[in-house]
């Protein structure tokens, strides 16, 4: 890490912790009751356990096919599985592993979160990458997306990660293998150039990568870093850091970056939703949006169960309203002349949280995915990517794909995970004062 980024993200983390008490000084105001919608479409489900090849659901994105929008793919990961493809049908049309052990006594690769990059200037070729956080060597990896095999029913993706390509967060291998590595992943372009930025299991920072051309593959060198606050000033005075198991930090997985406005949105997990500008490659200063109820709420380190016990008798009442812990999958919704939405998922009452895009980011409601004639429900939800744009006959005005931690029927005693694909339409009705719908006005290709 550079002197600068040293310097920037302790000063960020003062900035940050400014804010927040600022934030905390006002009311929370309570949420309305969540409105209710259905998924049109669900994926198989897939199980971890070994004859399930210990495939756990976690994070989807979209890929809009350049030439037939319904061709488009949902590419999703599986955790040790690796990565799957879906069509828009929810059927599956790749599977892809995840790289075993370079040795013995090393980690596989374990796929945690998944982008989209469109257009990337590579060996003089324009081609669309899927990229991944691979949390159990602490790299990232792309994977380029082919429309020519989209079209011919062929799998789409091929690794083109560069060879020695080197660790995000550790400074070796054996650090690598004490597995707090990349983590939570968004990717974005500004200009041209492409980056991503990649949050820390178990730790509060936040590394900003730029993408770069080896040789026709795919590498990446640290631009800039940041530190979350792992710990509060409440009002009063009161110190207070967020419940984890001895040893942790508060981490942030669900991230997205508003392409238009280059700001990003973090989801820290037991905190809540903080907002960072990204300027000139570097971070801005991060102001926390929203907090979640646990926020501030005194707890205990239960050592013969190995979890943490909330003191909720003695809430002091700095929580928000809004988010229950954890805060997860983040995505943003672009609409016309600034508006739209970010979501939240709040993972800790299944549903998920809407915000208006913007500086203060302002609550507009809640919603749930429940049990409907073509799927069951979404609970404890990941990873979630939403789209405006129009995706062939299945979703013309836009979809919403998330994670369902539960998904059921049960198989046996076999716990199950999915993904589930719901209309933006569907869910912008179920509001009283309905969401905005705008398929014309954000093209995710245009990333000039």
């Amino acid at each position: 890490m550079t002197a600068r980024s040293t310097a920037l993200r302790g000063a960020t983390a003062l900035a940050a912790l400014l804010l927040v008490a600022t934030a905390l000084a006002a009311e929370a105001v309570g949420a309305p009751e969540p409105v209710r919608t259905e998924a049109e479409v669900e994926t198989a489900a897939v199980h971890d356990d070994e004859a399930g090849g210990n495939a756990d659901a976690d994070d989807p994105a979209v890929w809009v096919d350049p030439e037939d929008s319904g061709r488009s793919l949902v590419v999703a990961t599986l955790k040790d599985a690796g990565l799957d493809v879906y069509g828009l049908d929810g059927r599956r049309l790749q599977h892809v592993d995840a790289p075993p052990a370079p040795g013995e006594g090393s980690e596989p690769g374990r796929f945690n979160n998944v982008d989209v990059v469109y257009g990337f200037e590579l060996d003089g070729r324009r081609t669309d990458l899927a990229l991944v956080s691979d949390r159990g060597r602490d790299r990232l990896r792309a994977y380029a997306i082919d429309p020519a095999a989209v079209a011919a029913g062929k799998p789409p993706l091929k690794d083109i990660t560069a060879a020695g390509v080197g660790p995000v967060f550790s400074k070796d291998e054996a650090e690598v293998d004490e597995q707090r590595n990349a983590y939570g992943l968004a990717a974005y372009t500004d200009d041209g150039d492409a980056f991503a930025v990649v949050s820390r299991r178990e730790e509060t920072g936040l590394k900003l990568l730029k993408l770069k051309d080896q040789d026709g593959r795919i590498g990446y060198a640290a631009e800039d870093a940041v530190g979350l606050p792992g710990s509060f000033t409440l009002p009063g005075g009161k110190p207070w850091k967020p419940c984890a198991d001895p040893g942790e930090g508060a981490q942030v997985e669900g991230m997205a970056v508003d392409q238009e406005k280059q700001v990003l949105y973090a989801a820290q997990e037991d905190v809540g939703l903080w907002q960072i500008e990204l300027d000139d490659e570097e971070f801005g200063t991060p102001a926390l949006v929203d907090r979640v109820r646990e926020y501030g709420v005194p707890w205990t380190y239960d050592t013969s169960k190995e979890e943490c016990v909330l003191d909720w008798a003695n809430d002091p009442g700095h929580g928000g309203s809004r988010l229950s812990a954890d805060a997860e999958g983040v995505t943003v919704y672009h609409a016309a002349d600034g508006k739209g939405y970010v979501l939240a998922s709040s993972q800790g009452d299944d549903t998920f949280a809407v915000y208006g895009r913007g500086a203060r980011a302002p609550y507009v409601g809640s919603f749930t995915v429940t049990d409907g004639p073509a799927a069951d429900g979404v609970q404890h939800s990941d990873g979630a990517m939403a789209l405006n744009v129009p995706l062939g006959k299945q979703f013309p005005k836009g979809v919403l794909v998330t994670h369902d931690g539960e998904a059921t029927p049960v198989d046996g005693d076999r716990e199950g995970t999915n993904f589930k694909f719901v209309k933006w339409d569907g869910i912008a009705a179920a509001f009283p004062k309905p969401l905005i719908v705008d398929t014309g006005s954000f093209d995710p290709r245009d990333t000039d």
